[in-house]
């Protein structure tokens, strides 16, 4: 296919993608919407999605996109393994994804997107060595003295931080907050979930080699039920909101199933 000889879509493509960036990033909302976003414990909340995407190594057309709720009756947030208004054009998957769904979004990335004067340079990496434990962070301020997001030690057991940015429909305060409360590990426990799923059908699917990728959620039915939101330094203290848990494989108290969704398609 042309697109695979490329290596990439062609230029019209992108100029194609990059008009409909323009007229979505006028929709998006930077502020809180949602009562439980502006309660210090997220009451109310009741339940959090995870996004991810993941590729197949050596194929420029397929691709599995994750979708993974945990915990409770309705989904009401999206964390997004990408970046939202920290991107080149002000809005990254975590806008797309929020304006499209009209559903709040938090993007959330492993790595720093240098742009508009960020840079990975010996400074940040000072600024980072100052996060001594889980929830410290500091901001991340542009050349445009624009803050496009948050640096967030996410668990005490990590030294790389996380980059957590607006999507959609919440603030970046409340997205920060939420953001470690969700935190296990150092990735947020739905977007893990979202990846290890993503990972383990394309292998499925494509009858790709390798061991299956094994499960992290090995507790017994009773360290399921929810923990609260860390309010010191521990990953699972008590006092707070939820600490969202997986529903792969049980059922809601109405009766439904929550489960992960997965599509493996063109990009």
């Amino acid at each position: 296919m042309a697109l695979e000889a490329a290596g990439g879509p062609p230029e019209e493509t992108l100029s194609l993608w990059k008009r409909e960036q323009a007229r979505l990033k006028a929709h998006v909302v930077d502020r809180d919407t949602e009562t439980w976003q502006r309660d210090p414990a997220f009451s109310g909340l009741q339940r959090v999605g995870g996004v991810d995407v993941s590729f197949v190594k050596g194929d420029s057309v397929r691709a599995c996109a994750s979708l993974v709720v945990l915990s409770f009756p309705e989904l009401e947030v999206l964390l997004v393994d990408g970046n939202g208004v920290l991107h080149h054009r002000g809005f990254g998957v975590a806008c797309h994804l929020g304006v499209l769904t009209d559903l709040p979004c938090v993007g959330v990335a492993k790595k720093l997107l240098q742009v508009d004067g960020l840079e990975n340079n010996a400074l940040h990496k000072e600024k980072i060595r100052l996060l001594q434990t889980q929830g410290d962070s500091f901001p991340l301020l542009g050349d445009s003295g624009t803050v496009l997001g948050m640096a967030l030690r996410s668990h005490d057991r990590s030294t790389r931080p996380l980059y957590i940015s607006v999507g959609h429909r919440m603030s970046l305060e409340a997205a920060v907050r939420l953001t470690r409360c969700c935190c296990r590990f150092r990735i947020p426990e739905p977007v893990r979930q979202a990846d290890i799923c993503s990972r383990e059908h394309i292998r499925k699917s494509l009858g790709l080699p390798g061991p299956p990728t094994p499960s992290v959620i090995t507790r017994s039915p009773k360290a399921q039920r929810p923990v609260a939101c860390p309010k010191g330094d521990s990953g699972e203290s008590s006092g707070g909101a939820p600490s969202p848990q997986r529903q792969a494989d049980r059922t809601t108290p109405g009766g439904r199933r929550s489960t992960a969704q997965h599509q493996v398609g063109q990009r």
